[in-house]
């Protein structure tokens, strides 16, 4: 099985790229992917807010390329992914989410995540997940 990067995975996500994603720091079980606001993605046109399912998905792509930056994760998909939504997003701002894992079971990693616009250390949403993971085979 061909080894991947997490930023690898991102790229090979194109519903990531049709959003605009772009990852920003990854490591240990880390990730902060954020996402630009588009007129695309508003799920209200009166007021431009961005569509929730837009954040969801910014939130679900951030929580697994945390896993995938676990060492020794190999693959990753979600078995599970509980979001909180705080307020709406500013429309015209930027979208930032952070995950960590912050338990790691053989097959299993659970993962924190927030999204914060550009106003606010508010946050927009929370989410909270498990996420199926393949370990990379020892040498």
């Amino acid at each position: 099985m061909a080894e991947n990067t997490p930023q690898e995975f991102i790229n090979a996500l194109p519903f990531a790229g049709a959003l605009g994603m772009r990852l920003e720091q990854i490591g240990d079980g880390r990730a902060q992917i954020s996402m630009g606001w588009d007129p695309r993605f508003v799920g209200d046109p009166a007021t431009g807010v961005i569509h929730g399912g837009a954040v969801s998905a910014l939130m679900d792509t951030c929580s697994g390329a945390a896993v995938m930056s676990y060492p020794g994760a190999l693959t990753t998909a979600t078995i599970d992914l509980r979001i909180d939504y705080m307020r709406a997003a500013t429309p015209g701002q930027r979208i930032t989410a952070r995950a960590e894992c912050y338990h790691v079971t053989r097959r299993v990693a659970f993962v924190r995540a927030t999204a914060h616009d550009e106003d606010s250390d508010n946050p927009v949403a929370t989410a909270s997940g498990a996420f199926t993971f393949d370990r990379r085979e020892a040498p």
